[in-house]
């Protein structure tokens, strides 16, 4: 457990996900990584431990430059999976959120519960306006994290992104700050 984690119910914790941990992080991408391959390239940015200390450490820049943020998602104190802040313009007011997870963590809610926490902390922390949530198109999982977030499908960037050699439909989904204002008062304020 981190001193700086949050309770995500059932025995799992969100946290950060720093440098410092990419040998914890490197074997959780080798437990999940085909899994986690299908549809993100995680699994192909961190093939050996320099490569994921380097991944960990783009994410700390970003944090520090405050244009991105990772947070790995803990279950029963091992990393199971994550969500991150691709991106994040402050003074744009827009930010875009990820997932994955290594396939025993697969089904318990965690990607969800993990999403609301952090786009709770950008909406009322940070003043973000427009939350985006960038699914492939195949990728049911994510597009149903989405659909559970309440977010809206905006459309589907055709055939716009290269991955492994075949091009993916992007599907992109969003949620306005009021939107999302307005779903957590309907969970009586959860």
């Amino acid at each position: 457990m981190s001193v700086f984690s949050l309770s995500l119910g059932d025995g799992a914790e969100l946290g950060p996900l720093e440098p410092w941990q990419a040998e914890e992080y490197l074997a959780h991408i080798d437990r999940g990584r085909a899994y986690i391959g299908r549809y993100i390239a995680l699994a192909d940015v961190a093939p050996d431990l320099p490569s994921a200390r380097a991944f960990l450490q783009s994410y700390a820049d970003k944090t520090a430059a405050d244009t991105g943020r990772i947070f790995g998602i803990r279950q029963d104190g091992t990393l199971v999976g994550g969500v991150l802040f691709r991106t994040m313009d402050v003074a744009a007011g827009t930010c875009e959120a990820g997932c994955w997870l290594e396939p025993a963590a697969v089904g318990r809610g965690l990607v969800t519960r993990a999403a609301r926490a952090i786009i709770d902390w950008a909406v009322d922390v940070r003043g973000i306006h427009r939350v985006e949530w960038l699914v492939a198109a195949g990728n049911t999982a994510s597009v149903n994290v989405a659909k559970r977030l309440g977010m809206t499908r905006d459309g589907v960037l055709r055939e716009s992104h290269l991955y492994r050699g075949a091009r993916q439909d992007i599907e992109v989904w969003s949620v306005l700050a009021p939107e999302w204002h307005a779903l957590r008062a309907g969970e009586g304020g959860a």
